[in-house]
């Protein structure tokens, strides 16, 4: 069963996107959750995927990673099982990503599902992104706060809490609800029953993660090699101290780097294209051959994009998978970048290119894209 999200996309941006929480009822109707327990518990057995178990029993809080190999030490109360980016592993799981992509595509970061018992959660905290948590089986209350300074605090060594809060936000949510927190919210989940929560997660990037990112992108393609040069040097009365025409010197050297719009938008792609997570990549075996591709298109078949897989237009570039993609076919390459399922009638007029198919067939080969079966 596909879940239908029932939101006024326009209005929500305009007074509640990284402005205020809110709690959207019967956001999706007749909520179905589409993965089981015993799924989510599988999953997290895997070495591939992110996972934790997190606990508070007498009065205690302990976490781990997995993988797990059992959960026969668990009780009937007092944990949770969190699973990151199950859209990436689990096909019905990531039907619940698609109603989000209204929002930009390159601030995704993951679908996180957990499955909680009685008095299950992760304490009070405080997030660094967007979270919109679906409620599916069970009943969970949430409790929100202002985003007002507060002591954070370990209170376990994979756990960063927050003091108690007065909620601004004190609601019981059931199947299909949606609680949309902006970052800098204290929140903390109490669970009354075995039940199932829907976390889509969008994160922006710090600036220290530009700087970083950007700095090894300098290195790896030698940018900024030339150095400092001062012929028009004057003696000074103190040489223990820099002229502020020295300073603003070097912070041209650098703002000139950032500003090479080629390089830029180059970094800027590839860094965006980033998977925060592990894919599920497997490369098609046997390869197959551009008229192999073309003529199953034309029969009717339809190519579905890799889950979680990163695809980017800015301006006229194009990039997968942390990738620069130099293609002269911008309409079809811009199609791959708007929708996850596409056939003839969407690729079009850029099916008779034959470079372009081509280049399809290697992303195809590659495991990027799939033939629907």
């Amino acid at each position: 069963m596909v879940n239908k999200l029932n939101l006024n996309w326009p209005e929500f941006l305009e007074k509640y996107w990284q402005k205020k929480p809110v709690v959207l009822k019967n956001a999706f109707p007749d909520f179905a959750d589409p993965i089981t327990p015993d799924e989510l518990a599988g999953l997290a057995m895997e070495p591939e995927v992110d996972s934790r178990l997190v606990s508070f029993i007498d009065n205690k809080w302990e976490a781990s990673h997995g993988p797990f190999e059992d959960y026969s030490q668990l009780g009937e109360k007092g944990w949770s099982l969190l699973v990151q980016a199950v859209n990436h592993w689990h096909m019905p799981a990531a039907e619940l990503v698609k109603p989000f992509r209204v929002l930009p595509e390159w601030r995704l970061d993951d679908l996180m599902i957990s499955y909680s018992v009685p008095g299950g959660g992760v304490g009070p905290h405080i997030d660094n992104y967007d979270v919109f948590i679906i409620q599916g089986m069970g009943r969970r209350r949430w409790r929100v706060g202002d985003a007002l300074p507060m002591r954070q605090f370990c209170a376990h060594p994979a756990l960063l809490h927050v003091d108690p809060f007065e909620p601004i936000i004190d609601v019981e949510m059931a199947p299909g609800d949606i609680l949309y927190i902006p970052p800098g919210f204290p929140h903390d989940g109490f669970t009354f029953e075995d039940t199932m929560n829907y976390s889509v997660g969008f994160r922006g990037p710090t600036g220290r993660d530009l700087l970083s990112s950007f700095a090894d992108y300098a290195l790896e393609q030698d940018l900024g090699g030339v150095n400092y040069g001062d012929p028009d040097l004057k003696v000074r009365e103190n040489s223990g101290s820099m002229e502020s025409y020295e300073v603003e010197r070097l912070r041209a050297m650098m703002i000139e780097m950032i500003n090479k719009p080629g390089d830029f938008e180059q970094w800027l792609g590839r860094f965006a294209t980033t998977p925060r997570h592990e894919l599920d990549i497997a490369p098609s075996e046997p390869p197959y051959e551009p008229e192999e591709v073309l003529s199953a298109l034309n029969a009717g078949e339809k190519l579905i994009r890799l889950s979680g897989l990163r695809v980017l237009r800015i301006g006229e570039h194009f990039f997968v998978n942390t990738e620069g993609w130099m293609t002269t076919e911008i309409k079809g390459a811009d199609t791959l970048c708007r929708l996850t399922e596409v056939g003839v009638n969407e690729l079009g007029e850029a099916l008779e290119n034959p470079v372009f198919v081509a280049e399809l067939t290697e992303f195809i080969n590659q495991g990027y894209w799939y033939f629907d079966e």
